[in-house]
């Protein structure tokens, strides 16, 4: 068996918001049910908060789609014809040919920190579409497990991380993605303003809480596309403050919160 993730990325037919969430809450939750190897789908929508607020957000929602396939190059194109079905009826807006199908080998399920309460739903989800420098993966992936990937889910907010690397089995339409490794990390917050502030904080070294992050590694490139998502999906939200392990009273009040 192997974990396998599809994002999808779309923009919804401009009316159609209702049609679709009807759509993916009903038969195409049961149709995706019935696929070898499903373990899960969930909608998300892109949030205001973003790290990289310069980087260009297209989609205004994500699909994510977890399997763990017997035969991968058997399953994982059979859920192209289910997610045709969105874009046969008119739910889908792909005039500017932004929706992107983007799947991935998981190099493993979700890896926890200390924050993660495994009675809560994740909030949200960011995701990056990332890559190693040539000839410096090894050392790329060794920094995400042993360095980057510990201290980013330590983040207040922030709980748990998986990676992947693109398939060479993809769904169609097959369109340009910009890394060829995913970064999928999870958060459960009801303030993800916060989370994203901390954790800019913490990287450049001045968060209240005194936790620096660690130099960026120069295996990372810098060619990377970060994207921030709230789930939208199911029943349950979160909706119990941040999930943190340590002492949010060393943040000053104001922290989260623009004045004004």
């Amino acid at each position: 068996m192997s974990l396998y993730t599809t994002i999808h990325l779309h923009n919804v037919t401009s009316g159609r918001e209702a049609d679709y969430a009807q759509w993916f809450d009903g038969e195409h939750r049961e149709d995706v049910g019935r696929l070898r190897g499903y373990r899960s789908a969930d909608r998300y929508e892109i949030t205001p908060e973003q790290v990289m607020p310069d980087i260009p957000q297209p989609w205004r929602y994500m699909s994510v789609y977890e399997f763990d396939h017997p035969r991968p190059e058997i399953d994982l194109p059979a859920l192209g014809p289910l997610l045709a079905e969105a874009r046969d009826a008119g739910l889908t807006d792909d005039s500017a040919e932004s929706e992107r199908i983007h799947s991935y080998a998981m190099y493993s399920d979700w890896v926890s920190s200390p924050n993660h309460r495994t009675d809560k739903p994740f909030s949200g989800v960011s995701i990056i579409l990332a890559n190693f420098v040539a000839g410096r993966e090894a050392e790329y992936h060794q920094w995400y497990e042993e360095v980057h990937g510990p201290e980013v889910t330590r983040v207040p907010g922030k709980v748990a991380m998986k990676r992947g690397r693109l398939s060479p089995i993809q769904i169609e339409p097959r369109r340009y993605c910009p890394g060829s490794d995913l970064v999928f990390c999870a958060q459960q917050t009801d303030d993800l303003l916060f989370t994203v502030k901390d954790f800019s904080a913490r990287a450049r070294g001045v968060s209240p809480s005194g936790i620096a992050m660690a130099p960026r590694s120069s295996a990372g490139s810098v060619a990377r596309t970060v994207h921030y998502f709230r789930k939208i999906s199911g029943a349950e939200f979160w909706s119990d403050g941040i999930a943190y392990d340590g002492d949010l009273s060393v943040y000053p009040a104001d922290f989260a919160r623009p004045a004004g």
